[in-house]
């Protein structure tokens, strides 16, 4: 499909963008576990469900935001302040901020910004494996 200029990414509404930017996102997960290592598709998954899970979304927004550009901090807290039902098993908080992170990675898809969705996504990946090696 044919990207979106920036102007008609915005008029998706940022529970959209999110829910484009989840899969987009977990798809991200997915290949970089894969190529990390040949491994059973059980033990793929038990480690995608703690890089998809929203405490990790949430803590990578963190560490993703100095690299925002203003637009994209823009798209970001639009996903984070929506009003959203948060799940009984998740802080509101760590949930609106993986909210705003997926909708933030939902508009790059739109906007076909691989390049960029990589960018971030190496961000928040790198921290992960820096914090699993202490």
């Amino acid at each position: 499909m044919k990207p979106l200029t920036q102007a008609e990414a915005r008029l998706y509404s940022p529970l959209a963008l999110a829910f484009l930017g989840d899969s987009a996102y977990e798809v991200m997960v997915r290949e970089y576990l894969l190529r990390k290592a040949n491994q059973p598709a059980a033990k793929l998954h038990e480690q995608k469900v703690q890089l998809v899970c929203a405490p990790f979304q949430a803590a990578a927004a963190e560490r993703l935001l100095p690299h925002l550009t203003e637009e994209e901090i823009g798209v970001y807290k639009r996903g984070r302040n929506a009003n959203n039902t948060v799940p009984r098993h998740t802080a509101a908080q760590d949930y609106h901020k993986a909210t705003g992170l997926e909708s933030l990675f939902g508009y790059l898809y739109l906007m076909g910004a691989q390049e960029r969705l990589e960018e971030l996504f190496q961000i928040a990946i790198n921290a992960e494996e820096m914090s699993a090696e202490k």
